[in-house]
């Protein structure tokens, strides 16, 4: 079931304040996407609790409604 970005970037600008976040649907679906994340919530984090992060936003959209997604993620500093 595909799932319109919108839906994904308000889950992301919610659960990340003040982040810099670039969408793009890798397949024209609206069910795979690529996204690249920069917050300064992952300063110090690793890369594993980062992605965490990112998919708690997405909540139980991923492996469901939202068949693939490829997370990037970047500490500011």
């Amino acid at each position: 079931m595909p799932v319109a970005p919108e839906v994904i970037l308000a889950l992301i600008n919610k659960s990340f304040p003040k982040v810099e976040v670039e969408l793009r649907d890798t397949v024209g679906d609206q069910d795979h996407y690529e996204i690249s994340i920069k917050s300064d919530l992952f300063n110090g984090l690793s890369k594993v609790m980062q992605h965490k992060m990112v998919m708690v936003a997405l909540g139980d959209m991923v492996g469901t409604t939202l068949h693939a997604i490829s997370i990037k993620t970047y500490p500011t500093k």
